[in-house]
Order: C-alpha cells, then structure tokens, then sequence
C-alpha cells in the first residue's frame, strides 16, 4: 500500500472501494444485472439523442430538453456504471487519490444539473398545457437555451464549491471506502480534519439543489393536474393522468432518495441502498417515461428504422450490381 509523508501524517495515496463486499455470495448477479442495466440505460438514453438531433420534428423545446437530459444520463452512468462493475468484478476495486476526485466531481456536476434540468422540463410542460397561447413566444429558442445553461452551469457551481473544500481535507487514513462510488459521505468519514465546514456546506447546498426545484416541479404538475380535469375526453384525461403520474414516481423518488442519504449518513448499508434510487434508477428509466412512449419519437423511430432498412436494399443491389459487372 502507498502512502506519503507530510508532516508528521502519513497521507492516503488511493483508496479502495468496497462496493458490494456485504454480498459476496451475489457478486456474479450483481455484475450481470449492472451491466445489463448499464446497456440498456446507454443505448435508451444514445437512441433519444440521437434521434432528437436528426429528426428536424423533434426540434421542439420539450424535446431540446429531453436531449439534454439523455446527455446528462449518458455522462452520469458512465462516470459511475463502470466503476461499479470494475469492482464487482474484483471484489474490491483500488482507485488513485485523484481519480476517485476526478469521479465525484463528474459525479456531482450531473448530479446538480438533473436536479434543476428535471424542474425546467415541468416548466415547460406547465406552459406547454396551461398557457398553450404564450408557449411559442414565451419557449423560444433562445429561452430554452438560457434554461439549459443554467442546468449545466448550476450543477458545476455547486460540485467545485464542493471540490475546493473536500480538497483541503487531510486524509491520513483508512483508505476503504465502504461504498461503490467516491462520494463525499464515505470520503468525509476517512478524513482526520475538522469536517465541520464540509457538512454545513453540503447540507446548504443539498438544500439549494433540492427543495426549490423539488417544488417547482410539484407546484408545475398541480396546475398540470389541474388542467387535465377539464379534459372533457375520460381517455385523454386517463392517459394524461398515466404520464403525469409516472413524471411525478420518477422525480419524487429521485429527490426523495437524494435528500434520505445526505440528511441520514449513518449506515453505509442504508446509503447504498438508497444511492441506487437516485444514481442508477433514473437514466435507465428516464427515456422510457419521458420519450420512448411518445408518438413522436415512436414516428421518429420508425422512420429511422425504414432509412436503415432502405439504406441495407441500396447497398444489396448496388453490392450485387458491382459483381455483375465484375463477372
């Protein structure tokens, strides 16, 4: 094991990231059920950016936003998805002192900016249906990308407030992280500095991040409720209902997971568990709940597919026509 000196303190070089070690007998279950998750979340969340790019009627703010968001999925389960197998895989995974920094700051960049990016997507659903006459002129296109940005840029604001205090720390060891990925609970609790400051920040901004867009996006579906009773149709009133219902499971149990391991830190086994419904959970359900059961992005599928397909006759006939002529 590697150390430095400084000082009188030997200082931690690496840490060693448990993961799952509480389950050895599941270890090989585990791995195959993570990385079939991590497949299916990759290519759901590539399939929805890419067809929102190509397809000129999907150039729409909802989804601009939902592009955005299967972006975000993409850079959030990349940073931990494969971390996680890694470990599994080993029974234990050592990761340098500036790659588990490297993962949390990457980890906490998308973890801010979802927070806020899932309450400006309500946003725009509560205009889109409550004020369908101001929704053209009030989502445009400029509108849309300033509410993007300011996803992006506040998930950045609060990861390197974050970094510079966590990076002050002394940590002199022990270097096991009884968790799958770094952050900053297990890393706190394997500092030998006054952590004082750190807790107070991360409550401040756990707050910040949290709660505003938590009831942005509750009060938004209200009125998105609201409006769906006066829907005269029982079917389209049902089915509204169907999609609202899902957005608000979704952002519910992503928020409240959230704020249950950051307020409650005790039990590692507790994090974990909880840690799952906010980290794994959302990219892989997102394009299902948000896209893939849309109309348009099953047209937009579908014309995809048929492109495909004419692409492969073309390249047939055009393979067979060059042998005729070689013949």
């Amino acid at each position: 094991m590697e150390w430095r000196e400084r000082g009188n303190l030997t200082l931690v070089t690496h840490f060693i990231l448990l993961g799952f070690q509480d389950l050895k007998n599941l270890q090989i279950l585990l791995f195959l059920g993570f990385l079939l998750i991590y497949i299916v979340t990759m290519v759901g969340n590539l399939l929805i950016t890419v067809l929102v790019v190509a397809d000129q009627q999907l150039h729409t703010p909802m989804y601009f936003f939902l592009g955005n968001l299967s972006c975000l999925e993409i850079c959030y389960s990349s940073t931990l998805l494969p971390v996680m197998l890694d470990t599994l895989l080993k029974n234990g995974k050592p990761i340098s002192f500036s790659s588990c920094f490297l993962q949390l700051f990457f980890f906490g960049y998308c973890l801010g900016a979802e927070c806020y990016l899932l309450s400006v997507m309500s946003y725009d659903r509560y205009l889109a249906i409550c004020k369908p006459l101001h929704y053209g002129t009030t989502m445009n296109t400029a509108k849309c990308i300033q509410l993007a940005a300011v996803s992006w840029i506040s998930g950045l604001i609060g990861i390197s407030i974050i970094m510079v205090l966590m990076l002050q720390l002394t940590y002199c060891g022990p270097n096991e992280i009884d968790h799958y990925f770094c952050d900053t609970i297990p890393l706190k609790k394997l500092s030998c500095s006054d952590t004082g400051l750190v807790e107070r920040v991360d409550l401040i901004l756990l707050f910040v991040y949290t709660m505003p867009p938590f009831l942005l996006t509750c009060t938004s579906y209200v009125f998105i409720i609201t409006a769906i009773l006066r829907i005269s149709s029982s079917t389209g009133r049902q089915k509204a209902f169907s999609t609202c219902s899902s957005h608000l499971i979704v952002v519910s149990t992503y928020y409240g997971s959230l704020m249950t391991v950051y307020l409650l830190p005790n039990s590692s086994a507790l994090n974990k568990a909880f840690s799952l419904l906010y980290t794994i959970l959302p990219p892989l359900v997102n394009p299902l709940i948000y896209s893939l059961r849309n109309k348009e992005v099953n047209r937009a599928l579908r014309k995809a597919q048929r492109k495909v397909a004419n692409f492969r006759i073309f390249h047939s006939v055009l393979t067979y026509l060059v042998n005729v002529k070689e013949k």
